[in-house]
């Protein structure tokens, strides 16, 4: 493990807690995704938008994200990105949206690789994008491992 993934876990330990409490998931696997998604919180949208897990801006507001986009242009595509007042809120919203429109996933975050085989081959990974669903579920199941072991040394 990393001082970057030690720092990571740390500073997102509260907002996985109280995402896995609202919304009754895992909080390791919460920590897991949004580490995936955000290279470990390095990522410009965990940096400048508190994005951790690649959220666009689709949908409408609620009580998590109030509506401001986080434009990112690149020379393969133009999305806009939620853009979050905190990092609690990124990870409450991201869990809020697990739970209401990936339940099958959602129902086996107590198990990390069966939640990992659901979210890698839902709708959630887009293979348009380059995706590839097989190495998106193996990363979780590592970076969740190493989440744990993390937890288990600072906590």
């Amino acid at each position: 493990m990393t001082a970057q993934q030690i720092s990571f876990v740390k500073a997102s330990l509260p907002a996985a807690i109280a995402a896995g409490a609202a919304f009754n998931m895992n909080p390791s696997v919460i920590l897991a995704q949004g580490a995936f998604e955000s290279g470990w919180g390095t990522s410009e949208l965990a940096l400048r938008a508190r994005n951790f897990f690649g959220l666009t801006a689709y949908g409408c507001s609620n009580a998590y994200w109030h509506g401001q986009k986080y434009p990112v242009r690149t020379s393969r595509y133009e999305l806009d990105f939620r853009q979050y007042g905190s990092r609690e809120n990124s990870f409450l919203d991201f869990a809020r949206l697990i739970r209401d429109n990936y339940r099958t996933a959602w129902s086996k975050s107590d198990n990390p690789s069966a939640y990992a085989h659901e979210i890698a081959y839902s709708r959630y990974i887009s293979e348009l994008n380059g995706d590839d669903r097989e190495t998106y579920r193996r990363s979780l199941i590592e970076i969740e491992k190493t989440v744990r072991a993390i937890v288990a040394m600072v906590g």
